[in-house]
């Protein structure tokens, strides 16, 4: 038996509208906000990287934790943005919360489902005694090729979790994933901006895997759709899940709270593990959660959660979700580049 102990997500203050990114390319304006349900998306500033927000996203998850950072003997974080190709981020995580030395820790990729990657191994090293604690991060900068699509998309945020045998604020019940070899979006080495399969990434790469992991889980656990309050799927747009959840037959006010990329964008390998925050920020004991997350490649990681007594003791011990994401300043389109710019040299 396993618990969510601690959590915590980071989001940066600055944003970009969509609007702005469609004049400056000629877009409409209306085509684009109404095609991917996104108005505006969160920008890494110029001193903010993967690590950064890994780092913030940690401390967050620590203070409501309430355990000696020392405890925590493996830590992951999942990104396709991580600053270096042969450095790990996850090192510079764990000496910046003070985990060091007697930890194990690596970074981890599977496009945006990374982070979820690294909650199923914490589970089982928890789980059969390994460790006592472990951490798990979802964080991206996601690049998006300057007039592509994924430009008006992709964001930046993450999402921290640390998981525990003695009681926490959710309990891990199940996990299930759903997993083939589906090139729908992929970046060669060296390259500095990811390409993808255009229509190709929707029915055979998102729906197939969220609906076969989603399924899955339902049926190893025998249970149904409307046994959950709460529903979080991976979000690379504002209509997929929805679409998702209208096959499933799951009302969209259930999906609402987990939803966040119409207002920050896709933070990739931390879309699903911040839209858990935003549930888990407002969820009441004995509530049930559903997520679903979805890494191009392909696979999905399915989980399903009960919330504890244990939320209303330690929410405020960190800042909630719904302040960084309040706390925001619009940049330009000129901004935008300077600050993805910076981050590479």
């Amino acid at each position: 038996m396993t618990y969510i102990v601690g959590y915590g997500a980071y989001v940066p203050t600055y944003r970009i509208k969509t609007s702005e990114i469609a004049r400056v390319w000629g877009e409409e304006v209306d085509r684009i906000e109404k095609g991917l349900g996104i108005l505006e998306k969160a920008v890494g500033g110029v001193d903010e990287d993967s690590a950064t927000i890994a780092v913030e996203a940690a401390r967050n998850a620590i203070m409501r934790a309430k355990i000696d950072p020392k405890k925590i003997g493996a830590l992951y974080v999942g990104s396709e943005s991580h600053p270096y190709a042969v450095k790990p981020t996850a090192t510079i995580v764990a000496e910046a919360i003070g985990a060091t030395p007697n930890l194990t820790a690596a970074d981890l990729e599977f496009a945006c489902k990374a982070g979820t990657a690294g909650l199923q191994m914490i589970m089982g090293m928890v789980a059969s005694d390994m460790i006592e604690y472990g951490m798990t991060i979802g964080a991206d900068t996601a690049q998006g090729r300057p007039g592509d699509a994924l430009e008006y998309s992709a964001a930046s945020g993450g999402a921290a979790f640390i998981v525990g045998k003695n009681k926490g604020v959710a309990k891990l019940e199940s996990t299930f994933s759903f997993t083939t070899d589906t090139p729908d979006f992929w970046r060669r080495q060296g390259a500095d901006y990811p390409s993808h399969g255009g229509r190709f990434t929707g029915a055979p790469a998102y729906f197939k895997h969220v609906m076969g992991a989603t399924k899955g889980i339902l049926e190893k656990t025998n249970s149904k759709v409307t046994d959950y309050d709460y529903v979080v799927f991976h979000q690379p747009n504002a209509k997929f899940p929805l679409e998702i959840g209208k096959k499933l037959g799951i009302p969209p006010e259930k999906l609402k709270t987990g939803l966040l990329t119409p207002i920050i964008g896709n933070t990739y390998s931390g879309a699903s593990m911040v839209g858990l925050v935003a549930v888990l920020d407002e969820a009441k004991t004995g509530d049930r959660i559903l997520v679903t997350s979805f890494g191009s490649g392909a696979g999905s990681d399915a989980f399903t959660l009960t919330v504890t007594d244990k939320i209303e003791e330690v929410r405020n011990l960190a800042p909630l979700l719904k302040d960084y994401i309040a706390r925001k300043q619009y940049i330009d389109y000129a901004t935008y580049i300077k600050f993805r710019r910076k981050l590479k040299t």
